[in-house]
């Protein structure tokens, strides 16, 4: 077979796996699997009283997956729902919720914080803009 890896490829597509895997470390240590631990993340995003159809978009997993996610967390007492124009449904935390987030999930966000500080300016925005041309030409036909 022919070779059709290029170092930069292989790189990438190693580092993409470890942040992968930073986050994932991170929700199994908090007790949680992805999707929650992600769900909490766009929360604190989106704040309290955010939709179900925000965090699909924002975190491009599906409908299905955060739904099920949502009713789970619900269920354990980490969130409660509202009824919201039409079909919408707002999620907020419950005490619980704000807990878990307030000892898991925005150590992470000040961490992220702490990284891009360090980087400097130049350097995160030059990051964020080299990842937002990737995805493009990797998303044009």
């Amino acid at each position: 077979m022919e070779a059709i890896w290029g170092a930069e490829l292989k790189k990438y597509n190693r580092l993409y796996r470890e942040m992968d895997e930073f986050y994932h470390n991170i929700a199994v240590r908090s007790g949680l699997s992805d999707s929650v631990f992600w769900i909490f993340y766009a929360i604190c995003e989106y704040g309290d009283g955010c939709l179900q159809r925000d965090i699909c978009a924002a975190f491009c997993v599906s409908k299905q997956t955060i739904h099920s996610a949502i009713h789970r967390m619900e269920k354990d007492g980490y969130l409660y729902l509202t009824e919201g124009h039409g079909r919408d449904k707002h999620i907020y935390l419950t005490e619980l919720g704000q807990r878990m987030v307030e000892e898991n999930i925005a150590p992470v966000i000040r961490r992220e914080n702490e990284a891009l500080a360090r980087m400097g300016k130049e350097e995160s925005q030059e990051m964020l803009r080299l990842t937002e041309r990737y995805l493009r030409l990797l998303s044009a036909p």
